[in-house]
């Protein structure tokens, strides 16, 4: 698990990689119910199975509640992001950690010739790097105390 591993390693080890999604002429309410029941902070826009935007929690605050819009009245491509940078899942982690941070947001899709695969946050991000590095530390006191095998 380091951070030159690709993000379809990534994918194939989630817990849950579902892609959850709502349509672009659905209600922020709804999406906020499906938020909620998924317990997730993003979800994807998708128009006849193409990715059009990406609503977030952050979507949501920004230009919902400040500018005063109704969730049950507001359609989520009023307020969704959009064009949304994706990656492939060929790129690295090390190369989404750096998409991310440079443009400050926490969720990035991943398509395969245009079709969805994936979703990964900046949490699963850290947390694939955290775990390479206890398996290096554990490695590394493996080999200290002399318990390493290599």
């Amino acid at each position: 698990m380091r951070i030159s591993d690709t993000i379809g390693l990534v994918l194939k080890n989630k817990d849950k990689n579902r892609v959850l999604s709502i349509e672009p002429d659905q209600t922020v309410y709804e999406a906020l119910e499906k938020m909620a029941e998924y317990d997730v902070g993003a979800l994807l826009v998708l128009s006849n199975r193409q990715l059009v935007g990406i609503l977030s929690e952050r979507d949501y605050a920004r230009k919902g509640i400040l500018i005063g819009q109704s969730a049950r009245e507001t359609r989520v491509h009023q307020i969704m992001t959009s064009p949304v940078f994706f990656v492939s899942p060929e790129h690295t982690v090390d190369e989404c950690m750096t998409i991310m941070t440079q443009h400050r947001f926490r969720h990035l899709p991943v398509l395969l010739d245009e079709a969805v695969v994936g979703l990964v946050s900046i949490g699963d991000l850290v947390k694939w790097v955290i775990s390479g590095q206890a398996q290096t530390i554990q490695a590394l006191e493996g080999y200290i105390t002399g318990a390493y095998p290599g």
